[in-house]
């Protein structure tokens, strides 16, 4: 379903034109990425079950990875890159719902619902200034004890992967939004109701997955 909302913040507004426009070569840009991306989504969606929010889905490159039991609830601000996501939807295993939404209020999202949100290079294309809107809605949707993991991008300590992460800083901002030097790790652990219960790399000390749980 893909539900009306208000008007956006000037900020997602632009984010959501840049996708808008991306979504068409998007998936063509990510492939040298996605090489190494797709042997991580089976394992980081494999304990995955019940109701389940994916905020950010994207083109929906983890779409065929989710459980069979799964009902997913697939939120994107953008209606180029949810049309994408829509394609893959067919390889899918588990329900999937699709909602247009920007994850910093999702107005159309129902709170205490999910047992799962899930997250993928989402909060590094968004400014630090919204990131505690959206933890604050991650927090509102989840039921009491319902789980998180949020996989981030981050620049490394190590001298010669640093300098190769500025070297591509400009193109990574320009054509997707994500800067390397979010502070979604410092909000998680000043949240009251998000608590971090692991963080692990996946790759060297940049590919950071955050596991957790809410605590209201």
């Amino acid at each position: 379903m893909t539900l009306t909302q208000p008007p956006l913040p000037d900020e997602n507004r632009i984010l959501q034109a840049k996708y808008n426009l991306t979504a068409w070569f998007y998936d063509l840009l990510d492939y040298p990425w996605e090489r190494l991306y797709r042997r991580w989504r089976p394992q980081y969606l494999g304990d995955v079950r019940g109701e389940v929010l994916e905020a950010g889905v994207g083109t929906g490159r983890n779409l065929a990875h989710y459980h069979p039991s799964v009902h997913l609830t697939a939120v994107d601000l953008s209606p180029a890159m949810l049309r994408k996501a829509r394609g893959r939807a067919a390889k899918a295993a588990c329900r999937v719902d699709f909602v247009t939404d920007d994850v910093t209020r999702m107005d159309g999202v129902a709170e205490n619902r999910y047992d799962w949100l899930v997250s993928t290079f989402l909060c590094c294309v968004m400014p630090d200034a919204l990131q505690p809107l959206a933890l604050s809605q991650f927090r509102r949707v989840l039921k009491p004890g319902g789980r998180f993991r949020i996989l981030e991008i981050l620049y490394s300590k190590n001298p010669r992967i640093r300098r190769r992460q500025e070297h591509l800083a400009r193109f990574v901002e320009k054509v997707y939004g994500a800067r390397f030097d979010r502070s979604t790790l410092h909000f998680l652990e000043e949240s009251p109701c998000l608590r971090i219960t692991r963080t692990t790399y996946l790759k060297d000390d940049t590919y950071l997955l955050i596991d957790g749980v809410c605590v209201k």
